[in-house]
């Protein structure tokens, strides 16, 4: 009955007119940016995040979680379509879903990843109402050092289970430690890593960080790629629905993909990609005829679509329950909130349950939104893929440098905005992921501050954690993990889980 009180005050916070406009546009620009190779989620909303200033919290978190959720449906239309994903998550959909576009089966694919996706995102926003909650309270109990410990799983999760290297991972995790320690020392006031420079005494910003590793490096990275227009024959759109012996291959592969999706995304790092390449692999294994895959096989869109729109989703709720963001996205979701002056932690639900339970309704409003408007524009989406990228490049770089600008007048933060670009860039061709480097960054300074707390609490015996079991418990899957990682079997499968079979 509770739970039913708490979705009436969500329907009642999504069903106002500028809820409802505001998740509009954040389910349409998520499909665009999904669709249009190059942007992406996490670089659109590092462009967005000055612009949240003037939104209310609701508002704020409805527009950019439907950009999150949309991008993935996007991304299936140009992997199915053109062979061409524009979300990292729908690489494999391309596998199976371009072979059928070929074979004059594109409309089934269409239906079959937006019904997988619709399917998918219904469950897991039915997951968030349901678990986060629960999570939240008892959180509640989360003293100083299980926190540590906690953001600690977190960040060797994180490392596990990045598509790069493991110690690339590591390096990168190392980097956004460090950059987070820029700045005054909360206790002492003593500057660190400012070399002389007043303007990062208060350390360095996180969304000009942010607008530069994931937008400008964006756009250096995509300069270097051929570029091209890319032709699609529109009449291989033919039949926008599944017939009766469709639906049943989709329904298993879409429950199982949702289930697996659901999982991996509470999981740092995990999220829309690992699911999506999970659900495949797994799917491949179960078929009675696995030479299918990779030759039009419908099962093979279906599973990976729905686990990355269920992973996408339930990777709010450690960042709604917890204040600990899962992935580069949920990251720069906790700067929206700051931006708004709303600290993300277990008492968020408590504090403030009208835009938690304001989020939840909207995933659903934005899914029915997104598979209502997604088929009928399929024709419009395709044929944007024509605009060339040196029309889109300056306006994402003026974007980018105005927005850095606004955040406090200065124009250092521009400069900031410029060297992560470059960074980004280097990282790119170093072939080093950029999520552990700013998951580190948002998370370091919560590390720090939980650690030194747990340390005076316990007059500076490391000991003392044995009296903490939930602590001991967190510190010991993380040992665990780190063990795992030095066995050579172990290796080759996460290896093996992020390779285009």
């Amino acid at each position: 009955m509770e739970l039913i009180d708490h979705l009436a005050l969500g329907f009642s916070v999504m069903f106002t007119f500028n809820n409802l406009l505001y998740c509009l546009f954040g389910a349409l620009l998520g499909t665009l940016v999904g669709i249009l190779p190059g942007l992406g989620p996490a670089a659109t909303i590092a462009m967005l995040l000055p612009t949240t200033y003037t939104l209310g919290p609701q508002a704020s978190l409805i527009m950019l979680a439907g950009i999150y959720y949309g991008a993935q449906y996007g991304g299936s239309t140009t992997a199915i379509m053109v062979n061409l994903p524009g979300e990292s998550s729908s690489v494999i959909t391309c596998l199976d879903g371009h072979q059928m576009a070929l074979q004059g089966r594109a409309g089934q694919a269409l239906a079959t990843a937006a019904l997988g996706s619709f399917f998918a995102g219904c469950f897991a926003t039915v997951v968030i109402a349901g678990f986060a909650p629960l999570l939240s309270t008892a959180a509640l109990s989360f003293g100083p050092a299980e926190y540590f410990s906690l953001i600690l799983l977190g960040l060797v999760a994180a490392v596990i289970l990045a598509s790069g290297d493991v110690l690339k991972a590591v390096a990168m995790i190392t980097l956004g430690l460090l950059l987070g320690c820029v700045g005054a020392d909360l206790n002492s006031n003593t500057q660190r890593f400012t070399f002389g420079l007043d303007e990062l005494s208060d350390g360095l910003d996180f969304v000009a960080v942010a607008m530069g590793v994931f937008g400008i490096s964006e756009i250096l990275t995509n300069l270097q790629q051929p570029g091209g227009a890319r032709s699609v024959d529109r009449g291989s759109v033919t039949r926008l629905w599944l017939s009766r012996r469709e639906f049943k291959q989709i329904s298993w592969p879409t429950l199982r993909g949702t289930l697996l999706g659901s999982l991996l995304g509470i999981l740092p790092g995990g999220g829309a990609l690992l699911g999506s390449f999970a659900a495949y692999s797994i799917e491949k294994k179960l078929a009675r005829q696995p030479e299918r895959f990779g030759k039009g096989a419908i099962e093979g869109v279906a599973a990976p679509e729905s686990a990355n729109n269920a992973g996408a989703q339930t990777s709010f709720i450690p960042l709604l329950t917890l204040g600990i963001p899962s992935n580069a996205v949920m990251a720069l979701m906790v700067g929206a909130l700051m931006v708004q002056g709303i600290s993300p932690r277990p008492q968020l639900i408590s504090e403030q349950p009208a835009l938690f339970w304001g989020v939840i309704a909207s995933m659903w409003v934005g899914n029915a939104m997104l598979i209502v408007l997604n088929l009928p524009l399929i024709g419009i989406w395709i044929r944007l893929l024509s605009a060339p990228y040196r029309l889109l490049y300056p306006a994402i770089l003026l974007i980018c440098c105005i927005g850095a600008y606004s955040l406090q007048n200065n124009p250092f933060a521009i400069w900031v905005t410029v060297v992560f670009g470059v960074l980004g860039y280097v990282m790119y061709l170093l072939d080093c992921e950029p999520t552990p480097l700013m998951l580190g960054f948002i998370l370091g300074p919560l590390l720090e501050e939980y650690f030194r707390r747990s340390m005076l609490i316990a007059r500076g015996n490391p000991l003392e954690v044995v009296h903490h079991p939930i602590a001991l418990v967190f510190l010991a899957i993380c040992l665990g993990l780190l063990l795992m990682i030095l066995l050579p079997k172990f290796r080759r499968v996460r290896v093996e889980a992020f390779q285009e079979e």
